[in-house]
């Protein structure tokens, strides 16, 4: 596999050859130059290759395999079969990819739907239906694209480009068996496109198995934003809830995020904050989709003012104004604290994150620290805890955390109108 470097020089879109329509699009919603993913990863697109994509979430990875794709499927013809399949963890990066195709396809005609699962039975059948009436990109989770699958009637003969993204996280989740099974429905011999934050052993193997002469698009793991306060507290388990409260009514926040590690863990702090007359809500894999999609719209909205979630929504969820993050746990691993951090300070505005420290984390918040190269600062603990143990990276914990924590369906439509350049009057350019 041939490994591109990060390009530091700004590519303007207009540089990468893209049909008219989509540039059309770009300069509507304000885009000028591409992001380093963008401009290394969309000639190889362009030009038919098999692709491993890795790059961290805000890098602009879902442009990076978007507008390609849409350049293929303008060429292609326009007559109701799926040119492009969207494989994701969550249906909440199902629908915000599904949002993105609408807006950078709004001049293409290009249709793109989103299957997510969590639904009744007749969201099911609305699924059914749209999925045989047929959509240039359908992007899908794994389980509930297989259900529709195993009954015969998705008809992926003309698949052009089949998208693999966050595929570290599906491989996290156990989807690696679906996501081969995703795949033996798939036209032999389409384009595949694997897109990943993290590179494991795991992903390594995931790629011999389904790409073919692949070329690989690797950015450096970024450093959190230097707009980022980064700070923590080391503490006893039974302290995390106090430090947790006192901390929030200091800060007074409009719009915070607190991740754990463990789904038992969120109503758990939803509990103590509620106790302490904080308003929040829960987001979590066990919600409902119309829960979840309620939930994320009052945050979005600044209604809710803190959000208590799993790294269910660590990657992918775009979320404006985030002033800060608080690990309540920290992350099983030194990339996911990157990628949870990176939820606040967007945008270069500020922004604060904050994580609690047990024993059992020391070794593994070291390993954090030797990753971002730096000292995070660790604060005082509240005077009416108690005071907490003495912070040690090379402690090895006693093995275990202890404690407490011990379908829907989217459409955009209309038609492509003329296909092929020659039918818009404008050529590539």
């Amino acid at each position: 596999m041939q490994k591109e470097e990060e390009n530091a020089v700004p590519v303007p879109f207009v540089d990468l050859e893209l049909h008219p329509n989509i540039e059309d699009g770009l300069a509507a919603m304000g885009f000028e130059n591409a992001t380093p993913i963008q401009s290394e990863a969309i000639p190889h697109i362009l030009r038919n290759k098999d692709m491993l994509g890795i790059a961290q979430t805000g890098t602009g990875k879902t442009a990076a395999f978007l507008l390609p794709t849409m350049d293929i499927i303008i060429d292609s013809p326009d007559n109701g079969k799926v040119k492009a399949l969207v494989v994701v963890p969550t249906r909440e990066l199902a629908m915000q990819i599904d949002q993105a195709a609408e807006g950078f396809g709004y001049y293409t005609g290009v249709t793109s739907l989103a299957i997510y699962g969590g639904g009744s039975g007749k969201e099911f059948s609305r699924e059914k239906q749209a999925l045989k009436e047929g959509s240039d990109i359908v992007v899908v989770t794994p389980g509930r694209m297989l259900s529709h699958l195993n009954l015969g009637y998705v008809d992926l003969s003309e698949l052009e480009v089949l998208i693999l993204d966050e595929a570290d996280r599906m491989l996290d989740m156990g989807f690696h068996q679906d996501i081969m099974r995703i795949a033996s429905y798939c036209r032999k011999g389409c384009q595949t496109l694997l897109f990943s934050a993290t590179m494991p052993d795991r992903m390594r193997s995931l790629a011999h198995e389904l790409l073919n002469d692949p070329v690989t698009v690797q950015l450096a793991l970024s450093k959190p934003s230097a707009n980022v306060k980064q700070s923590a507290f080391v503490v006893f388990e039974h302290q995390k809830d106090d430090v947790l409260v006192d901390l929030l009514k200091g800060l007074n926040v409009k719009s915070g995020i607190i991740f754990t590690s463990r789904k038992r863990t969120v109503n758990q702090v939803v509990r103590a904050l509620r106790q302490a007359g904080l308003k929040c809500d829960k987001i979590s894999s066990d919600l409902k989709q119309e829960e979840r999609e309620k939930v994320m719209l009052g945050f979005r909205q600044k209604i809710i003012p803190l959000l208590v979630a799993t790294d269910v929504v660590s990657r992918g969820i775009d979320v404006d104004n985030i002033e800060v993050v608080i690990n309540y746990d920290v992350p099983p691993n030194e990339e996911d604290y990157v990628h949870r951090i990176g939820r606040t300070a967007r945008a270069e505005r500020k922004g604060e994150a904050f994580t609690l420290i047990t024993p059992d984390d020391m070794r593994r918040f070291g390993n954090i620290e030797k990753l971002i190269e730096r000292k995070v600062d660790k604060l005082k603990l509240p005077s009416r805890v108690g005071p907490g143990p003495e912070y040690d990276p090379n402690f090895r914990g006693g093995g275990g955390r202890g404690g407490r924590s011990g379908g829907g369906v989217g459409r955009n439509g209309g038609g492509r109108g003329g296909r092929g350049r020659d039918g818009r009057g404008k050529g590539r350019r």
